[in-house]
């Protein structure tokens, strides 16, 4: 795929960010209850990722939104501890690298943020993503960590960032 850019979600970008969310989670019949599908922040993206020490960015291709993910510390746990947010991507761009190039951004606006380890929930199924993330470093663990809400996400995954 060529023409594509990696950058910080603008206002005007909500709606079609929150339509490729709910697109994916249809496409992969993801479960909408205890998941990033229920959160009620999903319309309003740029606002929730304006707060401090957080940070959401879209793959854009010839004017169109094909990727997203963010970074955002893990809410009820130790400062340090920063989670890596709804990283979803549409069909045609998985496959081609472009989901570790958004996971190389992600974690090095963690790292500037002082984070020191990233944490993440997945879903048992997504294993092309499960792959990606132990390719960058990201172990499984065995409970998980904060109030994120998704309780219908099964996997936990931690990355020391040091």
């Amino acid at each position: 795929m060529e023409n594509y850019s990696i950058r910080k979600i603008n206002r005007e970008d909500n709606q079609e960010v929150a339509a490729l969310i709910r697109a994916v989670f249809d496409e992969l019949n993801i479960p909408k209850v205890g998941t990033a599908y229920e959160d009620p922040y999903l319309d309003f993206m740029f606002e929730e990722y304006s707060k401090p020490r957080s940070v959401y960015y879209v793959v854009e291709n010839n004017g169109r939104i094909i990727g997203s993910a963010g970074i955002a510390p893990l809410e009820n746990e130790a400062e340090t501890i920063c989670e890596l947010q709804k990283m979803y991507f549409l069909p045609e761009t998985r496959g081609l690298g472009i989901g570790a190039e958004m996971m190389a951004v992600c974690l090095q606006s963690a790292r500037n943020f002082s984070f020191e380890s990233c944490y993440l929930e997945t879903m048992p199924f997504m294993l092309d993503a499960q792959k990606l993330y132990k390719k960058v470093g990201f172990e499984y663990i065995s409970a998980p960590m904060g109030s994120t809400g998704h309780v219908s996400c099964p996997i936990w995954m931690l990355k020391n960032l040091e």
